[in-house]
């Protein structure tokens, strides 16, 4: 038991330059896999991983398209009004 507890306490403190490397990658993959969960496409898909995928390719071929500009903003608006709209009620500080 405590040779599990000393091995997963050295695994955390790891500062490998590798290690490093894919503890911020894995993050940020979960992070944007939070993403897919909070636009509720995960429900609106069925979990349908191809449709998902397919959204994602639609969404990246209007990135190389010439409405880039527009798409960004349109999506960063969106984006911006639903986080908003999930963030919980914050009491006003004294």
């Amino acid at each position: 038991m405590a040779s599990r507890r000393l091995n997963a306490k050295i695994a955390r403190d790891d500062k490998r330059v590798w290690v490093v490397k894919r503890r911020k990658r894995t993050r940020q993959l979960i992070e944007l896999g939070g993403l897919v969960a909070k636009a509720k496409l995960i429900e609106l898909t069925d979990d349908d991983r191809a449709v998902i995928f397919g959204v994602l390719v639609e969404a990246a071929a209007r990135l190389r398209s010439e409405d880039r500009d527009k798409a960004l903003l349109l999506w960063w608006r969106r984006g911006k009004r639903a986080f908003e709209a999930l963030a919980p009620e914050r009491e006003p500080r004294a």
